[in-house]
């Protein structure tokens, strides 16, 4: 009997889980996000969830942003999502850890729940395929820049030569 109730099961356990690799990327424009979304199409997408109160999202930042800087023009595109619930919180935020890759608020929470980020900061990285490549919760310093980029360089498009 326990054997016919598993398959009905395991949809319901593997979306409490969030998304796994290989899932689509969720269609952004579609899930209520306050704020600017940059084309995503055919590129690596980063999506960094934060929230204002967390002391290693804003430790984050810089790395972020260097990040956005360095590989932006070669087809990585980095949003970071706020979960902050008041915008103002969020905007307190960014006017002390100001960047320049897009920032959304996620106040439905309706890209969370599909998504389900274990912990503040959760990071996301979908290949070009639109196609998730891994998870990577928590930001531990040094450790974490250089797991970024590794992912970052892995998946994005080799030069030809």
């Amino acid at each position: 009997m326990a054997a016919m109730a598993l398959p009905t099961l395991l949809p319901w356990a593997r979306a409490a889980a969030g998304l796994q690799p290989g899932d689509a990327l969720p269609d952004l424009k579609a899930m209520d996000l306050e704020g600017d979304i940059p084309d995503v199409a055919g590129k690596v997408v980063h999506l960094d969830f934060w929230a204002s109160w967390c002391v290693p999202c804003r430790q984050s930042f810089p790395v972020l942003e260097q990040l956005h800087k360095t590989h932006g023009p070669k087809g990585y595109v980095l949003i970071g999502v706020s979960m902050d619930e008041k915008a103002a919180d969020m905007q307190k935020f960014l006017r002390k850890n100001p960047v320049s890759f897009a920032i959304v608020r996620d106040a439905k929470e309706r890209l969370a729940s599909r998504v389900r980020p274990p912990g503040m900061p959760t990071s996301c990285f979908f290949g070009p395929d639109g196609r998730l490549d891994s998870v990577h919760p928590k930001y531990e310093g040094e450790a974490t820049r250089k797991k970024y980029l590794e992912i970052i360089e892995r998946l994005l498009p080799k030069p030809k030569a």
